[in-house]
């Protein structure tokens, strides 16, 4: 609720039986990516270190002594949920840890697809849902998660001198790392905004060009394409300018927003 509170919302709408596993899931992720927060790296790894062996443990039947680990082994029992996919969001979250900008857009997508997607693969499995549609669905879902994620901690990155957007955009408009961390606001700078924000957008616009094909019980994994819709939207409101205060916000109407989309049963 205080590290995800949009993962916490969505969550709430799942089937009474996934729900207590969403939310160790969740709180595993929230695990990780305090390690990503940490300005020691060897402490980064350290943490990624014991999550490894702790999945390794949870898989052995032999969890380790630790609140969300605990609760992460009753999951996996309850819904024989895959390991693999557990140890991508591990090893890609590792090698985040190195701290430097993205390449291109697609470097932003695998590492989006090795950690927001797996967990949307994750989700889907506790709600007994395995089919190749929902997983295609996921998979753009979680790219678009992933790079509205970068997005937003954009402003909160500048403040300490650092810029993960992806290199490739910034250089065909002239932008530098130092505009960000300047907090510019100029069109060449919102132009950057724009480009990454529009890719998003098409995946979520992807995810739902098949959304007929995907047996209606996976949708409520796909409920934080709410909150995704919302930080867009907002943005387009304000031009693309990503230091405009009213985008740091908690969104007040969301629960609502999110409680008509699971009334609609869409994504």
């Amino acid at each position: 609720r205080k590290r995800d509170y949009e993962g916490f919302l969505c969550s709430l709408l799942l089937p009474v039986e996934s729900r207590t596993s969403a939310f160790a899931l969740r709180a595993f992720n929230v695990e990780l990516a305090q390690a990503d927060s940490i300005t020691q790296k060897t402490t980064g790894l350290m943490r990624m270190q014991f999550w490894r062996e702790a999945v390794e443990d949870i898989y052995c039947d032999n969890p380790p002594h630790q609140p969300v680990a605990a609760e992460l082994w009753r999951a996996v029992k309850r819904h024989n949920l895959t390991k693999m996919w557990f140890m991508k969001i591990i090893d890609e979250r590792e090698k985040n840890l190195d701290d430097r900008a993205y390449r291109n857009i697609q470097e932003l997508e695998t590492y989006a697809e090795n950690t927001q997607s797996a967990l949307l693969y994750l989700t889907l499995e506790m709600l007994g849902v395995r089919d190749i549609h929902a997983d295609h669905a996921a998979s753009h879902i979680g790219k678009a998660q992933g790079i509205v994620t970068c997005l937003r901690a954009t402003p909160y990155h500048s403040t300490r001198q650092k810029v993960f957007l992806p290199m490739d955009i910034c250089m065909l408009h002239g932008v530098s790392q130092e505009d960000f961390i300047r907090g510019k606001q100029e069109k060449n700078v919102r132009d950057v905004i724009y480009d990454i924000a529009s890719q998003a957008h098409i995946h979520l616009e992807h995810a739902r060009s098949f959304s007929k094909k995907v047996p209606v019980k996976a949708y409520p994994a796909f409920f934080c394409t709410v909150a995704l819709d919302d930080y867009l939207c907002n943005m387009r409101k304000v031009d693309f300018n990503i230091f405009h205060p009213s985008l740091q916000k908690k969104s007040t109407l969301l629960p609502l927003h999110l409680y008509i989309r699971s009334w609609k049963k869409t994504y």
